[in-house]
Order: structure tokens, then sequence, then C-alpha cells
């Protein structure tokens, strides 16, 4: 069992992991910028440490100041949450060259899975479906030309350092190669520091489905069944739900195999996502892995009862996991509520919270930090909470959703819950009619 936890996150992951760690009887430190003093993480944590200035560079980014305040604290393990280093081999490294367990898989895992072309070999070698594509990065744009031409239009170029949408560029024509081939290396060189761009099929009319995966460190991996993240703006996940609208049980079966023999392609250890690009006609093919906790992880949560983070510490302090796979018994929602203004194309709108009631009720979860008089920074992700659902049916988790949207107050602030009250109203969206594209077309009313 470990003594103490120290959280290198923020937030509400930071507040999740804390609320687990209290259950086992396990100390935990927070860590925090000088922006986010008056957090919730930082008031509910045993201990808490500042380590640095407001950006993240100089936080949540500086693995020196981490492992300082890891130190000092004694703490013997630390959990990454989500983003900022949870999928940092380099940082993994550290943690175990000093002695401190690193809550997630180790450094050769997350180099597997973190680089896209190594990643996609891997699952060739597994026998894991892939997007069909080049092999290697694209080195020039007459290789881009004559391999688009191969592969067929549509054809998509990614960094292969990439995530979030960075990087990205959809063709449609020869035409439109050098342009889109320039200008993704650029963004992939400013947003990564690797201009390394790579090039796959575009799958049309694509869900977004991806796999929760468990492995422990004696070679048994399991599968928590399925997340549609298909609801989308600019490749960030806006609504999540689980069982998928699109889902049959051959290809839960198909899929869930896939993931398993994805992770154990690498020996996985820790929870984490294999995720698919599903077309319409039912073919998956193997997008990315994230060796990490996702945001998302509540809607598995609800529909199969099981705490994720429990088990990502479990696994971590050595414990086999059951192996048997989770089917989901009910049906669950998420909503992401972020501080955007979803009637001004998104724009952040951090600032100070004059006030705030959160919905209630069966069904009902909210994963937040934030209170009424909370300052919402300008530094870090807009996302301030997570609104769940849970019921029998889709239907009714729907139904639940729009009501207790209609009870969340958020002042002083704009967030997206107006967006997501019209989307739980939307005909094609009840029925499951959706894409990966659904939002291009959706406007605010």
């Amino acid at each position: 069992m470990f003594k103490k936890i120290l959280i290198a996150n923020r937030g509400e992951i930071a507040l999740r992991v804390i609320r687990t760690c209290r259950e086992m009887g396990i100390k935990t430190v927070a860590v925090y910028s000088t922006a986010d003093r008056d957090s919730l993480h930082v008031k509910f944590a045993d201990e808490a440490v500042c380590i640095g200035k407001p950006q993240s560079s100089d936080s949540y980014l500086n693995i020196a100041h981490i492992m300082a305040a890891a130190e000092i604290t004694n703490a013997d393990a630390i959990h990454p949450g989500y983003g900022f280093l949870a999928e940092n081999a380099r940082f993994s490294q550290i943690c175990a060259d000093h002695g401190i367990k690193f809550i997630g898989p180790t450094p050769d895992m997350i180099s597997k899975m973190g680089d896209k072309i190594t990643a996609k070999e891997t699952m060739i070698k597994a026998g894991v479906p892939v997007v069909p594509g080049g092999e290697g990065l694209l080195e020039s744009v007459e290789q881009t030309k004559a391999l688009a031409k191969e592969v067929g239009y549509p054809v998509i170029l990614k960094a292969t350092a990439g995530g979030g949408g960075k990087g990205m560029r959809v063709v449609w024509n020869e035409e439109e190669i050098e342009k889109a081939y320039t200008t993704a290396k650029m963004e992939a060189a400013a947003s990564f520091k690797n201009d390394g761009i790579y090039m796959e099929k575009f799958v049309e009319e694509p869900r977004h489905i991806e796999i929760q995966v468990a492995g422990d460190q004696y070679g048994n991996v399991c599968h928590l069944s399925e997340r549609d993240c298909s609801i989308q703006r600019r490749h960030q996940k806006l609504v999540e739900e689980s069982p998928s609208p699109f889902m049959t049980a051959d290809l839960r079966a198909r899929m869930g195999e896939a993931a398993i023999k994805a992770a154990a392609a690498i020996n996985y250890e820790s929870v984490g996502t294999i995720e698919f690009l599903v077309d319409k006609h039912r073919n998956f093919y193997f997008m990315e892995m994230n060796t990490r906790i996702q945001v998302e992880h509540c809607v598995t949560e609800e529909v199969v009862s099981y705490d994720l983070i429990k088990e990502q510490i479990k696994i971590a302090m050595g414990e086999k996991i059951s192996g048997r796979n989770y089917e989901p018994q009910l049906h669950a929602i998420e909503c992401r509520i972020n501080a955007e203004d979803p009637y001004n194309d998104f724009r952040p709108s951090p600032g100070k919270i004059t006030n705030l009631f959160t919905p209630g009720g069966h069904g009902v979860r909210v994963d937040s930090h934030v209170y009424a008089g909370y300052v919402i920074p300008p530094y870090y992700d807009s996302m301030i909470g997570k609104l769940i659902t849970v019921a029998q049916t889709r239907e009714e988790a729907i139904d639940t959703m729009y009501r207790a949207l209609s009870e969340y107050v958020i002042e002083g602030v704009k967030t997206t819950i107006p967006f997501h009250l019209q989307l739980m109203q939307n005909e094609d969206f009840r029925k499951g009619n959706f894409t990966t594209k659904f939002l291009e077309s959706f406007t605010m009313k």
C-alpha cells in the first residue's frame, strides 16, 4: 500500500484522485501554480506545495519542481492524471530512477504508443486493424503526392507526435497537397517540436469509439466495453457516452478482442484506452492508444460500477486484476462543461464565478473543482466540470441530462451549458444518427 501519493495535476482530476485516495486510506499531496492557490484540490489534499508560476512550463510541466515536491513530502508514488506529464516517458523514467512509483505504464510502454508510427507498426504485428496508409514519415511534397495517389483520396495528414487535432489536414485532391503538407509540418513543429507527419486514408462518416482497457504487471488484460466520443468540435470531445448507440454485440466483441490484443502487444500495465475509427459499415481501425486515465473515464465507471482510479492505484501497487471483461449494464452520458461561449465560436471565458448551483437527484454525477467565488485562470484548459447522467436506457439518460443541465447555474462566465441543452433536444442526436462531423452542421439557436 502506498503511504502518500502526489498528484501531478490540477482541477477536477486532481480532486477525483484525492477522493479515491482518501477512501483507500492514502495520504495525498497537491501541487499547484500560483494561479491555482485557491483551487479545491489544494484545499482537499493532506499537504500542498506551490511549484511555480501560472504558465504550465513553470509549474505543471516542470519535472524538477514536481520531483522536489515529492521528495520534501516523502511521497512514494505520483499520479499524473491526464494531460500535462501523464504520457511523458521521461517523467515516468525519472520517477523510477528516484524510487517513486509512477501510477501508469512504464517509460517503454508510453514510448511505444506515444509515437503514432511506432504504434501503428506494433498494431499491425499484433493483428489489430489499422487505417490504410503509408509506412513511415513523409519527407517531401512529391512523395506525399505519390502516396496519396496510391492510397486514394481523400487522405489525412497527421503529426506523428500529435494530438488534439494539431498538425492534421484532410486532403481531397492533388491540388491541395502542397499547402496541406506545408501547414501540417509547420503546425506540428510549433505544437510538438517535432514536424514529422504521416498519411492515412481518410475514413468517411466515421464514429470515434474507444475501448477502456486495464492490464496488470502479470500479463492479465481485460476490457471494460466502449465509449462513443463522436460528438466533438475540432477534434476536441464535448460529449461521451456508453454504450454507443452504433454498437452491436458482434462489433463490441470484435473491438474488445482487438483492444486486448493491442494492450497485450506491449504487456500493458495500468488503465488505458484504445481509440478506434469506425466507418458506416462498422469496419473499425486502430487510431491511437492513450496510456493514461481519460477525461471520460466516469462514463465507464457509471455503467459497469468500477472505480478506475482505484484500479489504477491497485495495479501500480502490484495487485492482479480479475482478467474478466465487462459490458455496460446501464446507459451513461457525459457533457463537458467548459468556460467557453458557444454563441461566439466557443471562445474561452475565464473569470470569476459569481454564482453556482450544481444539479443533483437520481442518476446525476458532477465532477468539478469550481465554486462560487472561484476565479477561472486563463492559462489552462477551459473545462471546469463534467456532468454525467446514468439511467436504464439511452432515452432516459438524455432526459435526465436535459433536466440536470436545466438546473445547472454558473454565473459570471460563459459556459457550454446552452450548447448541451440544445444538443439534448436535437432529433438526430436523440436517434443516435451522428458522426465525428455532426457539429459541422450544428448551429446554436
